[in-house]
């Protein structure tokens, strides 16, 4: 199959079928027997089972959702008010009133809200405002003042303290710093003849005095940029004075695009996404991969590594400077010119920000600012407590004031100096447990949640981080990555909740790398695929996704090479019969993501290259490779090129019906679907259409006429609880969605129609036209208009505006 066409089926997937509002994230599905991971009823799935920690369907369904209180609200997030918690009653807990399972942990909910409000209390009092609290970095590091440069360094285990740098010959006994009560150090360097006494792009260090005399050389906690010589193996990182003039600042010139209905993601990374053995740039990235992006569907980037790593095989999850873009790939400017023309394609941009632990580098990171002094006087905790013993990395004192100053005015830095539009929380989990998740398993029993494992200093954090974060930018996106699923994560504050937008449903990927790992394609357990793609909390939106980065890093294997293994590297061209293996593997590799996608949450992220099957896994240059870059990029060149190929589920999604059926070979014709509206169907999308490197089984201009079903309002009359059905071709191995088609479309379309008979070769030639106009839909997500294929409104669809609707046929049915 072409790699283009197998490209073809996720954009078009990804610009027209996904919700475009999704008013519930629920998912109502019915099916004829229950799911074998719990005794729920699965006609009721909305995401919440007790067997993955949640509760039951139907404590969930006999509570409206509802508004918080005006007094909770207020006091949680009305940064004047003057209550205090001892006004506020337990009950007026916005999650109370849609879980009532978590009453019985009031009062670890009351203690949680009780420290986040006289945390917020003291830092209004003392410090302004929760926002003003969070430019700290208008304060500490380096900042240019009217005819000085000031300097500022929180170091209170420091004796001494000087700066030095290129600007004084590395010598800092002229340029002696003076330290406050609260530990912090400061310095005034004056202009000289007009000009900073500190160059732009020169090196600088913080040197202070060790408590048993010695003095050691730190880069600045605050720097903006560090850098490191290109020319020494495994050479330390400098901090750099960045403060570039006017002419050589960049200017933003577009603005943030509106919060999508549906989040779309592209997870990628910069310093590997080109297609040769290297490093790539900021601005090569913005010019050549952000316009793929967008021509493939999707309305977000997600973007990795940002934040400066010394260690590039970390990912970038080891930080070692918080406030610093990454110079592998280019400076700051750069990477505003990369944000600014994501803007300017539609697309906006999240960061992957790491503030669950840090880089263990002392020379070059955070880590090197601890010398032995006690927690309170320290960015982490003391002792086992401060140590990942895991990730080899340091871990956060969330309680200390400065600490909060850090991370907070971290978030709020990224935000308005770079024009992100939200972030990607890593590590979540080993925030919100003092155990951190190692060698636990959440069964889904709520004292895993509320207990003293409970980390109340990390949730208090992340409950006024995402407070500031959507004051200062109400449209902001922040996602959590929590493999626990902690209860109420994904609420806002005003409810008691931690405040995301939305958690990664990690659940799913495992389920699909299980899958191939362990089971025959005739052992699938389609109850089972539909269970682990529902499972999620009502009213907590989850972010779907078929496989990450994580499946991609070498060890791994990613689901195109799980499926196809060594045959991608010899069998993927179409000037030869496929094999067996390959026809299989494109197949099921197009409809898992499809149904990642259309069921999975209320959201979908595919990582970079694996919406065409990237092959081979991703290895960081290292000592066991030699240091090579060759599996360290994405093979462009695979989708460019026009002659490589790069049991039944079904359900409804708004007023869109989706048939998946995952059998290795039988073919149902006349198979019947349940749904809720009468009308016509039509296909609106075929992954083994022609045009998808199918082998085009199915007509596409056929209709297909409801018959109703039973009583109306009587659902045990009805078939699989839908008042209507319809039947169609299902083959194996293929996803198809129908669409109902309106009267007044159709009857537009009506004198357009024609057949092959009448006039074969006009419609050939119409087809192909359709293809094209099928493959540059526009960013609403809407098909083409035509008489030979489906197509959505011009407008993304609405989606159901009580429930999303689905249904299951099991897998012992057949055709009727």
């Amino acid at each position: 199959m072409p790699t283009a066409c197998w490209n073809l089926l996720s954009q078009t997937a990804l610009g027209a079928l996904m919700p475009s509002s999704l008013s519930k994230d629920a998912s109502k599905v019915s099916t004829s027997s229950r799911c074998g991971i719990s005794k729920c009823q699965t006609r009721l799935i909305i995401g919440s089972f007790r067997a993955a920690g949640f509760p039951s369907p139907k404590s969930c369904v006999k509570h409206e959702r509802v508004q918080p209180t005006s007094a909770i609200s207020d006091i949680l997030t009305n940064d004047n008010s003057t209550m205090s918690t001892a006004d506020v009653e337990t009950e007026n807990i916005g999650l109370f009133g849609m879980d009532s399972a978590l009453e019985s942990y009031k009062d670890h909910f009351r203690y949680r809200i009780m420290r986040y409000v006289e945390q917020k209390k003291l830092i209004e009092t003392y410090e302004g405002s929760l926002e003003e609290f969070a430019q700290g970095y208008l304060k500490f590091g380096f900042n240019r003042e009217k005819g000085y440069i000031l300097y500022q360094e929180w170091a209170p285990a420091a004796q001494e303290a000087e700066v030095i740098g290129d600007f004084n010959g590395w010598d800092g006994s002229n340029h002696r710093m003076e330290k406050n009560q609260f530990g912090v150090w400061s310095i005034k360097i004056p202009d000289c003849n007009g000009n900073p006494a500190i160059p732009h792009k020169s090196r600088v260090k913080f040197r202070f005095k060790h408590g048993n005399g010695d003095w050691i050389d730190r880069i600045p906690a605050w720097i903006k940029y560090a850098t490191v010589d290109p020319g020494k193996f495994a050479a330390p990182y400098d901090g750099v004075y960045w403060d570039p003039p006017p002419s050589e600042r960049y200017q933003f010139k577009y603005p943030r695009p509106p919060n999508p209905k549906s989040t779309r993601i592209y997870e990628a990374h910069v310093g590997m996404s080109s297609s040769e053995p290297r490093i790539n740039s900021y601005q090569e990235f913005a010019d050549d991969v952000l316009p793929r992006i967008q021509a493939n569907g999707y309305n977000t980037v997600q973007l990795m590594a940002v934040m400066e790593h010394s260690y590039y095989a970390s990912f970038g999850y080891h930080v070692t400077n918080f406030f610093a873009a990454s110079s592998r790939s280019g400076t700051p400017e750069d990477l505003k010119y990369l944000i600014d023309k994501a803007h300017s394609l539609g697309l906006r941009v999240l960061m992957d920000v790491v503030h669950s632990h840090t880089s263990n580098n002392i020379t070059d990171g955070l880590n090197g600012f601890d010398v032995g002094q006690s927690s309170q006087d320290s960015y982490f905790h003391t002792g086992e407590r401060g140590y990942h013993k895991l990730w080899d990395s340091r871990l956060f004192n969330y309680a200390n004031w400065e600490v909060l100053r850090f991370l907070l005015s971290n978030l709020r830095w990224w935000i308005e100096e770079f024009n992100f539009d939200g972030f990607r929380f890593d590590g979540v989990t080993s925030m919100l447990y003092h155990h951190h998740g190692i060698n636990t398993t959440f069964t889904g029993n709520y004292n895993e949640y509320f207990s003293e494992a409970t980390d109340v200093d990390a949730v208090v954090y992340m409950m006024l981080a995402n407070h500031l974060i959507h004051k200062i930018l109400p449209d902001a996106t922040v996602v959590a990555e929590d493999v626990s699923g902690m209860p109420g994560l994904c609420r806002p504050v005003s409810d008691g909740g931690i405040g995301f937008d939305y958690r990664l449903a990690m659940a799913i990927p495992d389920k699909w790398i299980d899958y191939l790992k362990n089971k025959k394609d005739e052992d699938w357990s389609m109850k089972e695929i539909t269970c682990s793609l529902t499972n999620r909390r009502y009213t907590e939106k989850c972010i779907a996704y078929a496989e990450s980065h994580d499946q991609a890093i070498v060890g791994d294997k990613t689901v195109a090479f799980f499926l196809m293994d060594k045959e991608m590297y010899s069998n993927m061209s179409c000037l030869t019969e496929a094999p067996p293996e390959v026809e299989r593997g494109i197949a099921l590799h197009k409809m898992i993501h499809f149904i990642t996608m259309a069921l999975g949450g209320e959201g979908y992220l595919n990582f970079m290259g694996n919406e065409f099957g990237h092959p081979e896994w991703i290895d960081f240059p290292r000592e066991g490779n030699g240091w090579s870059y060759e599996k360290c990029r994405r093979q462009w060149d695979l989708v460019d090129t026009d002659h490589l190929r790069y049991k039944v589920i079904v359900f409804e999604r708004g007023d869109l019906v989706f048939v998946f059926n995952f059998h290795p070979e039988n073919m149902y014709d006349g198979y019947k679907v349940g749904c809720d509206l009468p009308g016509k169907y039509r296909v609106a999308l075929d992954s083994d259409a022609w045009e998808f490197g199918g082998h085009g089984r199915v007509g596409h201009d056929v209709d297909h006429f409801t018959t109703p079903e039973g009583v109306p309002g009587v659902p045990e009359t009805n078939f699989n609880n839908r008042p209507n059905s319809f039947k169609v071709l299902s083959p194996p191995r293929t996803a198809l969605v129908y669409y109902m088609v309106e009267e007044t479309l159709e009857e537009n379309n009506h004198n357009k129609s024609t057949t092959f008979s009448e006039a074969g070769t006009a419609t050939l030639v119409e087809d192909e036209e359709n293809i094209k106009k099928l493959a540059s839909a526009d960013k609403s997500g809407s098909f083409s208009e035509s008489s030979t294929t489906g197509r959505l409104e011009n407008e993304e669809r609405e989606f159901a505006s009580s429930e999303n609707r689905g249904v299951v046929s099991s897998e012992a049915e057949g055709p009727n």
